[in-house]
């Protein structure tokens, strides 16, 4: 009896078009969650960055308020506290083009000085000011 066995056959090395599919499938995948990674990373920076603007100017504002003994609603002359002369050398920059809106009168205690307009939409007002 003669044996009918077939050939050995060669089997090309690769990838299938599926394998290579599966593979571009994971890394877009892979590169879609960290573009979302950082996208919230920059956001989170950019509100602690704000809310550190608001907090140097806020004690900026207290310790010229205690060397002056000024008086809640006492008018602010800003060039006195921000400038070259005062506590901080430049008015402060909203990271997320917003806009500081400075008061006009010493605030109350626990009463921020120096808010930012997209406080309330990126959530950059802080927690707790009481320390303030």
């Amino acid at each position: 009896m003669k044996s009918t066995s077939h050939p050995p056959t060669k089997r090309q090395s690769g990838m299938t078009l599926i394998e290579m599919t599966v593979v571009i499938l994971v890394l877009l995948a892979l590169i879609a969650v960290i573009f979302i990674g950082s996208v919230a990373w920059k956001r989170g920076s950019d509100r602690a960055a704000c809310i550190l603007n608001i907090r140097n100017v806020q004690q900026a504002i207290r310790g010229h308020q205690n060397i002056m003994e000024k008086a809640a609603g006492d008018p602010i002359v800003w060039t006195q506290i921000i400038g070259d002369q005062g506590y901080l050398q430049l008015f402060p920059v909203c990271p997320s083009d917003g806009i500081y809106q400075p008061v006009a009168t010493y605030p109350v205690a626990s009463a921020l000085a120096y808010p930012c307009n997209v406080a309330v939409s990126l959530n950059h007002t802080p927690m707790d000011t009481a320390g303030w």
